[in-house]
Order: structure tokens, then sequence, then C-alpha cells
């Protein structure tokens, strides 16, 4: 099941993607694909719906974040060895936690801003992980059934905010529009192995990022169980979980967004998004 949230910003309603492509509304069912509606037994119930009942949304409307009300945002870094590499650094003992501010979060194809004293804004395509219910101490084992579904990120980062500006990764993680989550959650049931996804990002139509969720360093799993070591997971907490290589710092010579560019990303099974880049 692909759920969504179309709509003006702000304003957006709950629905779902039928088998012919078209946007069923859920107003009528669930307030927002949000919170306790991403639980085990309302997606049952979600799935046990007569989809062609359901009213038909006309026309193409604006589609948000796939998921609402998201109280946590983290990120995963340096999860995957080849991009590692690229970047010259090694491979971490244990999950390197950082957090993008929920107000970095927008639709899919929204347009991207890049900051008014940006000098390296840059691109990651990433597998986003949508928590379902209260997560905490929870084994490597039985981290999966805590998960309600899958989405497309653009981790998009400033990396001299990031790198050259003091204090954490935040700083270039966090922009407006620095968060692109959808298009729709794929729930988990549709995704047979999170661990071997194809992954790709183009900007203006040359693609950079060509990868697979096969060279995570720590699968889907293991870094469920460590976060929720340290911190409860709640439900609409979304988990990023790093990017493979090709992004903009490891080009020679490196290449950064300018307002007029467009990237097109997308992960098999899970959808793609748009953006094209302005200035802020």
């Amino acid at each position: 099941m692909k759920l969504l949230r179309y709509g003006a910003p702000g304003a957006e309603k709950p629905g779902l993607l039928d088998q012919d492509g078209n946007i069923r509304d859920l107003s009528s069912v669930i307030g927002d694909v949000a919170g306790e509606a991403l639980s085990d037994e309302n997606i049952a119930t979600l799935r046990g719906l007569d989809v062609a009942s359901l009213p038909l949304v006309e026309g193409s409307p604006r589609l948000g974040a796939c998921v609402g009300h998201v109280g946590k945002f983290i990120c995963i870094g340096l999860n995957y060895a080849d991009h590692a590499a690229e970047a010259g650094m090694a491979l971490p003992e244990e999950p390197v936690i950082f957090f993008k501010a929920t107000s970095a979060i927008c639709g899919p194809n929204d347009d991207v801003e890049i900051p008014r004293t940006s000098v390296k804004s840059d691109w990651e395509v990433e597998l986003g992980v949508v928590i379902g219910k209260h997560t905490k101490y929870v084994s490597k084992e039985e981290a999966l059934d805590h998960v309600a579904g899958y989405c497309v990120v653009n981790d998009l980062s400033e990396r001299d905010f990031q790198l050259h500006r003091s204090g954490q990764w935040v700083k270039g993680k966090s922009c407006d529009t620095f968060g692109p989550i959808g298009p729709w959650l794929v729930t988990r049931d549709e995704v047979a192995d999170p661990q071997n996804l194809a992954m790709y990002l183009e900007v203006n139509g040359h693609r950079y990022q060509d990868g697979s969720t096969k060279t995570m360093h720590f699968d889907v799993a293991t870094v469920i169980s460590h976060l929720s070591q340290f911190m409860s997971l709640q439900p609409g907490d979304v988990i990023s979980t790093g990017t493979p290589p090709g992004v903009g710092m490891g080009q020679n010579p490196e290449t950064y967004l300018k307002p007029g560019d467009t990237m097109e990303l997308g992960i098999e099974g899970l959808g793609v998004q748009v953006q094209t880049v302005v200035a802020g």
C-alpha cells in the first residue's frame, strides 16, 4: 500500500495510490498519515478498505511529505562503505547519528531553496524509514516489526555550513526545503528486503548517484535497534539511513547545486522525486 499526503502546504489531506496510479482520498478514514494512524492495526484496517469506493482525487495535486507531524528527523552519517571511501573517511564503529530540523521537511517535488550564503549545497538520495509504533530497547531481530514503511528522502546538505562553520552537522542539514520526503510511504509488507533496493540521483539529466542499499554499513534493523538504546522512537519519526557515493562533494572537481538545476531521484519500488533548485 502506498500512502501519501496531498494539497497545499500545511493543509495536506491523507490519501493512497490505487492500482491505476490514481489518488484516493482517505479523509473519511484517518485524519492524517501520521502518528497512531501508522500502527500495524490501523494499516491493516486501511489495507482492508474497498479502495474503489474511496473518493477519487481529480487532477494532479501537489504532494506533501508522505508522513505528517514528524516528531524526530534522524539521520545516519557515513553509512555506505563506498560513500565513506569517496569522502576519504573511515567507516564508523557505531552508527553516526545527527538530526535535521523538522522545518526542513517539504514535499517530494517542491522547489529546493539554496540558502543565501551557501557555496556548497549538495544532494543525497537516501532510504527513509518511518516508525510505526513506540520503540525502546528493541532487538535487531524485532526492529523491522516497528517499521510502518519506507520512502525516498533527499538529505540535502550545505557542506560549508556542515564542515567549516563550527558545531555539529545540523547546521548544514537543516535549511528550509533540505528534507524532501516522499512521494509516498510504502508499507513494509510491500518491501521484501530493504537491503536490496536500487537507488539513483540525477542533476540536469546527469546521473551522479547509482547505488544500492546493499552497500549499507549498518543495515536498517541495526540502525533502529541502535537508536532505540539512546532514545525512544515514536510513530511517525523518520530515519534517513545514509547515501551511496556520487554526491557533489565527491566529484572532481567538486560540483554543487545552483538555481535553475533540476534533481531527479528515486528508489526501487518507492517512487521518484523531482525538484527545481531556486535561490533562497
